[in-house]
């Protein structure tokens, strides 16, 4: 059996795609990989210098590409309010929103609102830059929001709800556990509450890929790094669950799609399971409820419904 890879991206002509952090990694090459389909795709990157560069880049690869550039800094909840405003001046409809961008294991910092920094930019940022965009996207027919988890959610047994922003202790690999499984816990929420709309909500994990996010990785662990390359897959390869989850006709809402090898470190895409934390409704629902708290953002078209 022939296994899912870029060339089963079906046509993406007269779609728009929002990809966070799209100048580098896997979202860089998610990015070219809908241009090269046809989408028109917006870059929401942080550093416009490196956004161009990355436009450069994918134009050179794909003559033809439909590129646009947005700033966007998923750290400052003003930023992300910005952002939101200005694609929805350009862009009447968006059919794709890929959650992409990410910190991994930095060093105890804040965001510009005071939030633990990846819990702030890799969950609170997403939320709200959703929450903001949605009206462009639920009257879409097929629209989607991809946000990409990670294998490390499993580092985290939990939301800390008792000391989010990790201000009594911080372990920087619990707290980037944490952030992808709020990720996966929001992926879930969403999709229960987007039940009958025409948008669903999917996630996804590259795996083991090797891209620059474990630049922030504890010393101990930057050692082991040349070792742990040759396990590792390209990012042209870790993008693929994204993608899949973006445009793969048979995918359906609340789905999780990863790499099919040993450990879900590399392959081809498939659906696979996150752990049992994360499919906890109520830990999903009061992350929800905090997540609009601490944003400011609400989802007014959806509302909760029982399990």
């Amino acid at each position: 059996m022939t296994k899912w890879n870029a060339a089963d991206i079906p046509d993406q002509i007269g779609r728009t795609a929002v990809v966070t952090g799209a100048n580098t990694g896997l979202g860089l090459e998610a990015a070219k990989a809908l241009a090269a389909k046809g989408a028109r795709v917006v870059l929401a990157v942080r550093n416009l210098e490196k956004g161009e560069a990355a436009r450069e880049w994918i134009s050179r690869s794909v003559p033809e590409a439909d590129l646009q550039l947005q700033r966007l800094d998923l750290g400052s909840l003003a930023s992300v309010r910005d952002a939101a405003d200005e694609l929805k001046d350009k862009h009447d409809r968006i059919d794709l929103l890929i959650n992409n961008a990410g910190v991994m294991t930095p060093p105890k910092e804040t965001t510009t609102d005071g939030f633990e920094l990846q819990f702030g930019t890799n969950h609170l940022g997403h939320f709200a830059f959703t929450g903001l965009l949605l009206d462009r996207l639920l009257p879409v027919t097929g629209s989607r929001i991809v946000t990409v988890s990670s294998i490390g959610h499993r580092f985290s047994r939990g939301i800390h709800f008792d000391d989010l922003q990790w201000e009594r202790s911080y372990n920087r690999l619990v707290a980037y556990g944490q952030s992808k499984l709020a990720n996966l816990m929001f992926t879930y929420e969403l999709q229960r509450r987007l039940v009958g709309q025409r948008t669903t909500a999917l996630a996804a994990h590259p795996g083991g890929s090797d891209t620059e996010l474990a630049r922030h990785l504890p010393r101990a662990m930057q050692a082991a790094i040349p070792v742990a390359r040759l396990l590792f897959q390209e990012a042209a390869m870790g993008a693929l669950p994204t993608l899949r989850a973006a445009t793969d006709p048979s995918a359906l809402g609340g789905q999780y799609y990863g790499p099919d090898g040993l450990g879900e470190q590399k392959g081809h895409p498939k659906v696979v399971t996150s752990s049992q934390q994360s499919y906890d409704i109520d830990q999903q629902r009061r992350l929800w409820a905090v997540s609009e708290e601490l944003t400011g953002v609400t989802f007014p078209a959806l509302q909760d419904t029982p399990a």
